[in-house]
Parts: structure tokens; C-alpha cells; sequence
């Protein structure tokens, strides 16, 4: 039995989940969101909690299982929380800024990076040095989040480029440091 799958998900209050079938709507604080799900998964609500179950023991069904609770779990977090992601600029001459509904970013090209919001998520920038991605989905979040710090990659040698806040870079050490 799948020990993520069989765990129910809890509907806290202000949250509106509308299952149908194999398509579930949650509606909620922070926006609304929709997903459909494998047909073979029984999705349902009972009380303040929803429940999914499988119909059978085969591969197929227990990797389904853990994997449309999850998804359905995530969805109700993301409209009663929302999800967020911090990133770190670190470099001379490295920054980023908010224009509008862009950020643009210098990071040590001959251009400025400018890359527009999505829908469904809002970037914040409170300091030069620090960007910060939020968002019911945590997909567009992640994926958001993903392609900016793919623009600069931190390098191994001095750490420069964009990081995750509490990711850790492996340092090398340079030419000099081998006698």
C-alpha cells in the first residue's frame, strides 16, 4: 500500500474543492485551480478531507496512487498558502530590479535579461540581490524559478550566478591553489 497515497488530504476552511469525476477545481484565497487526474484513481471527498484510492494493487495503479494525491494535495496548499520561491544574486555588478511587470537583471553580459512575468505568478524583488517567486501552482512557480537562475548558473569557482537561497555550491579550487 502506498504509504503517500492512502494519507488523507485535509480541506482547511475558505477552500472550495469541486470533484467531478476525475477532475478536481479548488478555489481559494490565493486563486483558483484545476487539474484532471488518471480515471482509474477514485477521487472523493469526505467531511473535511479527500480521499484517493485505487482499484487495484498493479504497478500502474500504485505509482498513480501517491501521484494524484500529491498533485490533489498540492493543489489545495497552493490556493490556501501558495508557494514561494527565493533566489539569491551573488556577483559584482550582478542585480536584479522590477519595471513593471519584468525583471530585468544585469548579470555580467553585455545586456540586460529581461524576462516578463508568467500568469499565475507574481515576482517580487525587495532587495537587489534577492528575488523572490510566488504563486498558487508550485509547477509554474518551480519551473519560473528554474529559468531565471538558468540565465546565470552559479559557478564552481567563485560562486557567482543565480542560487537557490540555502542551496549549497561545491567550490573548486582554482590553478594557483594546486602546488
Amino acid at each position: 500500500m502506498s504509504r503517500i497515497g492512502k494519507k488523507p488530504i485535509p480541506v482547511p476552511a475558505g477552500v472550495e474543492v469541486k470533484i467531478d469525476g476525475s477532475t478536481v477545481t479548488t478555489k481559494g484565497p490565493k486563486g483558483a485551480l484545476s487539474g484532471t487526474f488518471s480515471p482509474e484513481m477514485t477521487i472523493a471527498r469526505e467531511g473535511d478531507e479527500i480521499i484517493v484510492t485505487r482499484p487495484s494493487d498493479n504497478k500502474m495503479h500504485c505509482s498513480l496512487h501517491g501521484l494524484t494525491r500529491t498533485l490533489v494535495s498540492n493543489m489545495v496548499v497552493g490556493v490556501s498558502q501558495g508557494f514561494q520561491k527565493e533566489l539569491e544574486v551573488n556577483g559584482v555588478g550582478y542585480r536584479a530590479a522590477k519595471q513593471g511587470k519584468d525583471l530585468v537583471m544585469n548579470l555580467g553580459y553585455s545586456h540586460q535579461v529581461i524576462m516578463p512575468e508568467i500568469d499565475g505568478i507574481t515576482v517580487e524583488v525587495p532587495a537587489p540581490n534577492k528575488i523572490i517567486i510566488r504563486g498558487p501552482d508550485k509547477q509554474k512557480v518551480g519551473q519560473f524559478a528554474a529559468e531565471v537562475r538558468g540565465k546565470r548558473p552559479p559557478e564552481p569557482y567563485k560562486g557567482k550566478g543565480i542560487k537557490y537561497v540555502g542551496e549549497v555550491i561545491i567550490r573548486k579550487e582554482g590553478k594557483a591553489g594546486k602546488k
